[in-house]
This record gives C-alpha cells, structure tokens and sequence, in this order.
C-alpha cells in the first residue's frame, strides 16, 4: 500500500486546509479575512472563500447631468491643455519644428489625413475613419459645423430636428416617426442620443453625425458643401429636451433674452448672405420672444449685409430678392411676397 502514501498525505493537506478554526472571521474555514478586490467583499487568507462585508457602505456618487454649458466647460478646458499642458507639443500646436518635421508633417497630412472627416459606412464607403485637419501653421482645425445636445430625455411628442442647405432642401428627422428618418427615446440622453446619430448617418446627405454622451457633433459629407450655409433647427414644441448649437450659438428662442443675444442669431444666419426657411422660422420666433417688429429686423439685415440679402422661397425654394421700400421679400418664380 505505499503507492497510495502519496494520496492520503494530499488527502490529509486538504482536510487540514479546509478544517474549519474557531475565531476566525472566514465562514468556511475560520480563517483570518482581508479585503477582497471587489468592493464590498472580503477573502479569506487561507483558502480564498470570498464573502459579503457586512460593514461596507456604498458610496453614493450623483452623476452630473450633460448640458451645453458643461460641454464649453469642457471644451475651455480642452483649450487649456492644449496650449500649456502636454499636448502643447502634438501635431504642430506649437510651430517650433525643424524642416524634416514640416516636410514629414506635409507628407503625414497628404497621405493619410486630407479630406479624412466624419463616420462612414464600410459597406458602401471608400472612407478613413479619420478625421484630422490642419490649417496653413500645422495647427488642428476642427471640422464640426453644428452640434445637438439631449439636455432631457422626456420627450413627449412633435420633437423634428431639420438639416437644410439652400438650394439642396430640407431633411426632416422626427421622435418617434415610422418613416425610416424617425428617431427613438432610449433608456438615458445617451442612447436617445446614438438613435439620432444613427438615422442621420444612414439617411443624411448633408452631414455625418458622431456622438459623444449625448451630445451629437456634426461634420459636412462633402468638401463642396459651405459650413456657413449648412443650417440645423430644432422645433421642440413640448420644452427644452435637445438644443441645437452652431458657432457656439444656442439656437432656442427660449435662451434669449435681449437685443444682443438676436443680433449674434442675424449675424450667423446671414454668413452665406441667404436666410433658409428654418432659419427664417427661428428668426420669428425670436422676434416674438424678444417682442422685436419686423421693421427693426429689417433694418439689422440692412445694416449687416445690405440689400442683397436673399431670402429662400417656402414654395418654390428660388432665392428671393429683398424690396427695402415694401420691408419684404419677393420671389420672382412663383410671383409671391416671402
């Protein structure tokens, strides 16, 4: 029988470890507990049993709440790190590089990044996932055009995001729409969020849309398109669920709140000298918030482009011309007032 020494003496180490001692802490074992790499749990020294801590206490952590104004806090902060923090140095922020730097840069920039922008669609696209650009000092110039929040997720209906461009029309995109360019309220803002960017990125031909939080940026899709002429508006009837921004302008009749805050709207609307329907909407509905008439308004489009402002026609989307003497616009094509 002295083969089986071998067993019994395994047999006798395993009984000896699993043997329980009195005063210990371990409830298998009785061995001495330590804290367990999972929170809220011990181990056991001896033969590892892991168990609830019965004095452990959760931490409550409350969770901020995205909103547009957290998002410049962050991007201000973006700003910093990258003029004084250690991204000071990355891709030619700063200019103090020598010539092989420049030239591999140019090289780098020719072969890889130029025209890389925005999400795509492997099946039916020849693109980079990359999206890199430079200006003429080597500096990174961002490509976002306009950018969506989802500050609530208790959307109650009639919530329509538009993407307009004169001259090329309008995409509507509505909640809960079973039309293929309908979006869905998910579980969080996030997933609500990532519904919108999906049927955009599928449907858009205007813009690529990526998403971080909830928080949606979008990107032209072609070189061809004018970041000043691309227009988003948000009709959102039941509150202040999603807030549509461009150029660091909140674009909601209901942030506004004196002469000043519509003077910056005109001014962004009329950089492509043409005022599209939704952005004559927003401008309305603007001047009825802020109880600003018709003649004011015209006089500020006077004095800011002049009177070859165009105003796109509802009807037949021709460019209306402006008649000072009648305060209006009048589109030749259908023979209408605008």
């Amino acid at each position: 029988m002295a083969g089986f020494g071998g067993i019994r003496k395994g047999r006798r180490e395993a009984a000896d470890n699993l043997s329980f001692t009195e005063g210990g802490d371990c409830p298998r074992c009785g061995g001495d507990a330590e804290k367990s790499s999972m929170a809220g749990y011990l181990r056991c020294v001896v033969c590892s049993h892991e168990w609830p801590d019965p004095d452990y206490v959760e931490e409550s952590k409350v969770e901020e709440i995205p909103s547009y104004h957290r998002d410049a806090e962050l991007i201000e902060q973006f700003k910093k790190d990258v003029s004084s923090g250690s991204l000071a140095n990355v891709l030619g922020v700063n200019k103090n590089l020598s010539e092989q730097q420049e030239a591999s840069l140019a090289r780098l920039e020719d072969k890889w990044m130029s025209g890389m922008q925005g999400r795509f669609n492997t099946a039916t696209e020849e693109r980079k996932p990359l999206m890199i650009m430079f200006d003429e000092e080597d500096n990174i110039v961002s490509t976002e055009v306009a950018a969506l929040t989802v500050v609530s997720n208790g959307f109650d209906g009639g919530e329509e995001i538009r993407l307009e461009y004169p001259g090329k029309g309008t995409e509507f995109y509505a909640f809960n729409i079973n039309d293929g360019m309908g979006w869905r309220r998910g579980a969080n803002a996030e997933e609500t969020a990532r519904s919108i960017a999906n049927v955009i990125n599928n449907k858009s031909n205007l813009v690529f849309a990526n998403v971080d939080g909830a928080r949606i940026s979008f990107e032209l899709r072609s070189e061809d398109l004018r970041p000043e002429s691309l227009v988003l508006f948000v009709d959102d009837p039941g509150g202040t669920d999603i807030i549509a921004e461009k150029n660091g302008i909140i674009l909601d009749a209901r942030n506004a709140s004196d002469f000043d805050d519509y003077r910056r709207v005109v001014e962004m609307v009329l950089e492509d000298g043409i005022i599209s329907p939704s952005e004559d909407q927003l401008l309305w509905s603007l001047r009825q918030e802020l109880g600003i008439d018709d003649a004011y308004h015209i006089q500020m489009v006077l004095s800011m482009y002049g009177d070859q402002t165009l105003k796109e026609c509802t009807s037949c989307s021709a460019m209306a011309e402006l008649y000072v003497e009648y305060g209006t616009w009048y589109c030749h094509s259908c023979e209408e007032w605008c």
